[in-house]
């Protein structure tokens, strides 16, 4: 199964809490009225959009029906599809090619998100681009993420630079940064804790392994990647705002968008939060992650069955 039938089957019960929804209300009514508007506002809801991103949406359809784009329910479907396609659109990519090796990627997120696999799985990506790629164990306070990473690391033939467990996760990522300069590597990814109910300490700490990492290179960390995991919905971006407020997010990640009904969070990150959906995880294949296209999100989101 290729990649796109992949995200297609994994936005399945998104699709049918957002699209099928979409199209039984445009069989249900021969003309576009208030009725059909409020009935498509509660649907777009329903699907985690979020309300200030419906709101949005349901501001440019009703402009749609003003300037005759949309003029019968059957055209709703390709508009939204066009509209959701642009509103997840980010700029051109520009963080890794300008960059001098190491490019440095901090890695945050709660604890059960998935973010020891999504730093296995990036690692793996990379190193089938053949780039030379090393892992920091920067969560030094779970032993069990330090052992998944080198079981990642021996997985992928990716060097893992680690610590004692209870170790300073900062002096763990200055030690991955001063080994990817000595051994030119391309790329460094550095694992991080994920204990929000210790938010201030938290903070402290990312802030801390941001010092740090500077110190070495002065631009790095050169991306901060948040990974979310899709089946939270809007608890997602609850997190998001938390880690926004201790350090500069570029990016998020989201994972196991397969099986949950609530995908349409990715557009809530965007919108909500201006924060592009860099990577997408859609199973639990190591080739199951891969960059985020939101033209191809737009078109598995609304494909036919």
């Amino acid at each position: 199964m290729g990649f796109f039938d992949k995200l297609k089957a994994g936005l399945e019960k998104t699709r049918k809490s957002f699209t099928e929804k979409i199209e039984q209300l445009v069989i249900g009514y021969a003309t576009i009225d208030d009725e059909f508007l409020d009935d498509l506002e509660a649907v777009l809801l329903s699907a985690d959009v979020g309300v200030s991103t419906t709101a949005k949406l349901m501001t440019e359809i009703r402009s749609g029906i003003k300037s005759k784009e949309i003029n019968y329910p059957e055209d709703l479907k390709p508009f939204l599809q066009a509209k959701i396609s642009v509103m997840l659109l980010r700029e051109p990519q520009v963080e890794q090619d300008i960059h001098e090796p190491p490019v440095v990627m901090l890695i945050v997120g709660v604890n059960g998100v998935g973010k020891t696999t999504t730093i296995g799985k990036l690692a793996s990506y990379y190193h089938e681009a053949g780039k030379k790629v090393l892992i920091a164990a920067g969560d030094t306070f779970r032993a069990a993420a330090i052992d998944q990473l080198e079981i990642w690391g021996q997985r992928t033939n990716t060097e893992v630079i680690k610590h004692a467990e209870g170790s300073d996760p900062a002096a763990v990522a200055f030690d991955a940064v001063q080994a990817a300069k000595a051994r030119r590597a391309d790329i460094v990814i550095i694992d991080t804790a994920g204990r929000l109910h210790t938010k201030s300490n938290l903070m402290e700490e990312l802030k801390k392994i941001n010092r740090v990492i500077a110190k070495e290179i002065p631009d790095a960390p050169h991306e901060t990647l948040l990974v979310l995991d899709a089946t939270t919905g809007q608890n997602a971006i609850n997190q998001a705002k938390l880690f926004g407020d201790a350090v500069k997010l570029s990016g998020v990640v989201l994972t196991k968008l397969d099986g949950t009904a609530k995908g349409g969070v990715v557009i809530a990150i965007k919108n909500e939060l201006n924060l592009p959906v860099k990577w997408v995880g859609v199973g639990e294949g190591v080739n199951d992650l891969r960059p985020f296209d939101p033209a191809e999100f737009a078109a598995a989101l609304f494909a036919d069955k």
